[in-house]
C-alpha cells in the first residue's frame, strides 16, 4: 500500500509555503469577520471553548465547536479519498484535495454573500473548517517537515531547540523561519482585506489562491511524472 507521500522535491515546499500564507489569511478573516473563531488553527478553537466555558465575553463555544466538527469531518473525508486513490500517483490525490479546498472556500464566500442574520456564520464556519480538515489531512501525508501550513508550535520549537545557541546545527532554519513569516504575512493580509473589503471578497481571494496553487502544482507534477521524475 502506498504511503501517499507526494514525491515532488521541487514544487511541493513552495506550494506548502503559499498555503501557509493562505492559512494566516483565512484565520484572520475568520477571527475578525466571523466572530472570534478559527477555521484553520484548531488549537485556537480548543482554547476558545475553554474561554467561553469560563464566561469570558465575546467568545462562542458553539462557533468553535462547529469549526472543530467540520475540521474533523474534512479530515475523515480526505482520509477516505486517500484510500480510494491509493493506486494513483500521489500528486493527483494531493491536487484533488487542494481543488476541493478551493471549491469549498469559494462556496463559503457565496454563502456569506447570500445569507444574513445571527446564525448565518455557522454554515460558513462549517464549510471553511471542512476545507481545512481536508487540507491538513493531505499536507500530513506529504511528509514534508516543518511545513504543516496551519500550526507553528513544533516548527518554532524545532528552530530553537536545534539552533546553534542550543548546541545544534540549525537544520532547516530558513524553512522554519520562512513558515513563521509566511503565516504572519498571511494574517496581515487577511486582517487588511477583512477590514477594507469584507468577508466575501477575502474568502474569494483565498479560494483563488488555493486554486492557483492546485493548478500550478498539479501541472508541474504531471510534467515531472512524464519526464520520469516520480517514483512509481
Amino acid at each position: 500500500m502506498s504511503d501517499m507521500r507526494v514525491e515532488s522535491r521541487e514544487a511541493l515546499p513552495g506550494a506548502l509555503m503559499v498555503l501557509t500564507v493562505v492559512s494566516g489569511f483565512l484565520d484572520a478573516v475568520s477571527f475578525l469577520g466571523l466572530g472570534r473563531v478559527f477555521t484553520a488553527n484548531m488549537t485556537g478553537n480548543v482554547v476558545v471553548v475553554g474561554f467561553a466555558a469560563a464566561g469570558a465575553p465575546g467568545f462562542s463555544a458553539a462557533a468553535s465547536l462547529t469549526s472543530l466538527a467540520g475540521f474533523l469531518a474534512g479530515a475523515v473525508l480526505a482520509g477516505r479519498f486517500a484510500v480510494a486513490m491509493n493506486s494513483r500517483p500521489a500528486h493527483r490525490w494531493f491536487g484533488g484535495a487542494l481543488a476541493a479546498e478551493a471549491v469549498l472556500t469559494a462556496l463559503a464566500a457565496v454563502t456569506t454573500a447570500f445569507t444574513a442574520g445571527a446564525g448565518a456564520r455557522y454554515p460558513v464556519i462549517a464549510v471553511l473548517a471542512v476545507a481545512m480538515g481536508i487540507r491538513n489531512a493531505s499536507v500530513r501525508r506529504t511528509g514534508v517537515p516543518d511545513l504543516t501550513t496551519t500550526v507553528l508550535t513544533m516548527t518554532l520549537t524545532g528552530w530553537a531547540a536545534d539552533s546553534q545557541l542550543a548546541g545544534g546545527t540549525g537544520p532547516r532554519s530558513r524553512r522554519r523561519l520562512g513558515a513563521a513569516a509566511a503565516m504572519a504575512f498571511g494574517a496581515f493580509l487577511g486582517a487588511w482585506f477583512q477590514q477594507h473589503r469584507g468577508v466575501v471578497w477575502s474568502l474569494s481571494l483565498c479560494g483563488a489562491f488555493v486554486a492557483v496553487v492546485a493548478v500550478v502544482y498539479f501541472l508541474h507534477a504531471e510534467f515531472s511524472l512524464r519526464r520520469g521524475h516520480f517514483a512509481r
